[in-house]
């Protein structure tokens, strides 16, 4: 008579080690538990959720917003007085969190799959409500200082829509495995019922999302209109000062067919271009000018004005971080930039046979030039020797004073408006400007200029919508656009959406029927009662004899270590040649 002690056969889990340490510090196999999480740890969960889709969203918004940061810095520089580039830091803190919260949501989803019970780790926990607040307090500032923007995340799907519900497809997908080994393999109950119900809901949702999407680019190819001519915004300031004779070179050379400026009208009556109210950012006013560093732009005149250096502030503050890739001639020529006049901007113009937006402000009352500042600006017209019809300006007021020259309006109008104006253009936003919008204007000979268009896919959008012309500060990047970045008939689209529908489908379906393979087969043979043993065991059957062997040891332990009697004798297979325990021990 040989008495044997229970042995306990552990096989490596290096992977759940892993995982189950990382998310809870929960390194050991005692540490682990395949019980059900807590509803702690489940809000817990709840809370990761929702600050990895909060970030999600987060960081698409400034992908997409690289179009306008810009106009973002210039907003915050209107606030505080103090130009920097406030972009950095954000990006820098969205890369981190998103990559953090996106590790630990992996995390979390591998417990579900792996059935481990959830414990994140109380430095994690810190680390995702730290993450939450400050990306919550983001949007609110954003909101404050810079709500108009939250628009382009609309205007972007006409771009990215097709692509991200392929994304969304197979993620919602993917994660149908992890629904059916919860819904599925447990006893079902009213929560787990919900879950499978919106799970479906969701999906549905994803298969006929693309009856709402409104893309220009789905379209037959012969359909596209010519590419729309760039219109250099203030020249070219990614490469040079804003305004400057050197910047509105630098866009012509890279296939600008208008220049844009903003006009000011100084108190001895010369339209100079500056775009702030004031010249402490692009000039050294500040030095030369110490006490009136504050003052509005208009109330100097024009010797003043053209004392200024209007250059070496690109060079020191480095807006774009463009400045590494000037060579030292240009360094020298930007260093040396004054205040552009009107008159030598648009005799620029004339020389390169191409046109002038001209978008004027115009003084204050109290400016002596206030009566006068339209003649001002014709006069200059007049100097620079430019054809009139080459000069469009904003805004459209005094019409019947301004003849000769084309004027457009900056704000959305109605066909009736524009007709009764007088109006034949308007220069618009690309937040205001709707394909259904462009595609009405355009019917009725209204030419629509489009700004900022600093990006390849907002370029593309607006070229598949049929605009003539887009503003732009990049006509350096937009002219290595020759063609919009993707174009497809809606034939082709239907084919991919459809049958992407139908294969998510048929893998929901198969991820259902291979977890529950056994519970079918079970239940198509009528058996309506069994127990975990008799599925486990089932489901070894393929493996070697002698892992059989001690997964049927462990069985007749557990069972033991259950409470059975002393007295009472288990046989497994003694046909088989196993062995006999009884309560004496173990025989051979």
């Amino acid at each position: 008579m040989v008495k044997h002690q229970p042995l306990q056969v552990y096989e490596k889990q290096v992977f759940v080690s892993f995982v189950t340490g990382i998310y809870g510090c929960r390194w050991k196999r005692y540490q682990r538990s395949q019980e059900d999480s807590s509803r702690w740890e489940c809000a817990w969960f709840i809370i990761l959720c929702s600050s990895f889709f909060l970030l999600l969203f987060w960081t698409y918004f400034w992908l997409v917003a690289q179009n306008d940061f810009n106009e973002f810095n210039w907003s915050v520089y209107n606030r505080s007085g103090e130009w920097r580039d406030e972009t950095i830091p954000i990006l820098t803190s969205t890369t981190v969190g998103f990559s953090y919260i996106t590790f630990l949501m992996i995390l979390a989803l591998f417990h579900i799959s792996l059935g481990q019970q959830m414990n994140l780790y109380w430095v994690h926990k810190i680390g995702v409500l730290a993450t939450l607040i400050t990306t919550i307090s983001g949007v609110v500032t954003v909101d404050d200082i810079w709500g108009d923007e939250w628009d382009i995340l609309l205007v972007s799907l006409q771009s990215t829509a097709p692509f991200l519900h392929l994304g969304a497809l197979a993620t919602v997908t993917a994660i149908s495995w992890l629904v059916a080994g919860y819904v599925v393999r447990r006893e079902r109950s009213n929560f787990h019922v919900m879950v499978l119900l919106i799970y479906i809901v969701i999906l549905l949702a994803l298969y006929l999302a693309p009856l709402t999407f409104t893309c220009p680019c789905i379209m037959d190819r012969h359909s596209l209109r010519p590419r729309p001519d760039i219109i250099g915004r203030r020249g070219a300031p990614m490469l040079a000062p804003e305004n400057t004779m050197v910047s509105f070179n630098r866009a012509l050379q890279h296939g600008a067919s208008s220049l844009e400026a903003d006009v000011t009208i100084s108190v001895d009556g010369v339209p100079f271009l500056m775009r702030d109210r004031t010249l402490r950012r692009t000039t050294d006013v500040s030095k030369v000018f110490p006490a009136r560093q504050y003052d509005d732009a208009s109330f100097f005149n024009w010797t003043e004005i053209r004392s200024l250096n209007a250059g070496q502030w690109f060079l020191e503050s480095d807006p774009y971080w463009t400045v590494e890739t000037l060579t030292a001639r240009d360094r020298s020529r930007i260093g040396n930039q004054t205040v552009c006049s009107l008159v030598e901007m648009l005799r620029l113009a004339a020389r390169a046979n191409s046109s002038a937006l001209l978008d004027i402000r115009k003084p204050p009352p109290e400016h002596p030039r206030y009566r006068s500042w339209f003649m001002d600006t014709l006069w200059a017209v007049q100097k620079a020797g430019i054809s009139q019809k080459r000069v469009t300006w904003t805004p459209d007021t005094d019409r019947g004073r301004v003849r000769g020259l084309q004027q457009t309006a900056n704000e959305k109008l109605s066909v009736e408006e524009i007709r009764q104006r007088g109006i034949t253009s308007l220069t618009l936003h690309y937040s205001k400007a709707s394909h259904k919008d462009i595609q009405e204007y355009l019917a009725n000979n209204v030419s629509v200029t489009v700004y900022p268009v600093n990006d390849p896919w907002l370029l593309s959008v607006l070229w598949c919508s049929g605009v003539p012309s887009v503003s732009s500060d990049a006509p350096q990047v937009l002219r290595k656009v020759p063609y919009p970045i993707w174009l497809m008939s809606q034939n082709a689209y239907n084919f991919i959406w459809i049958t992407s529908d139908l294969v998510s489908l048929a893998v929901v379906i198969g991820i259902f029927c291979f977890q529950n393979y056994h519970v079918i087969r079970w239940r198509m043979s009528g058996m309506q009662n069994y127990n975990p043993e008799q599925i486990m065991l089932s489901a070894v059957t393929r493996r070697s004899s002698r892992d059989v062997n001690i997964m049927k040891e462990k069985l007749i332990f557990s069972e033991l270590n259950n409470g059975l009697s002393s007295t009472e004798e288990l046989s497994l297979y003694p046909e088989n040649g196993y062995a006999r325990y009884s309560d004496g021990g173990v025989s051979d």
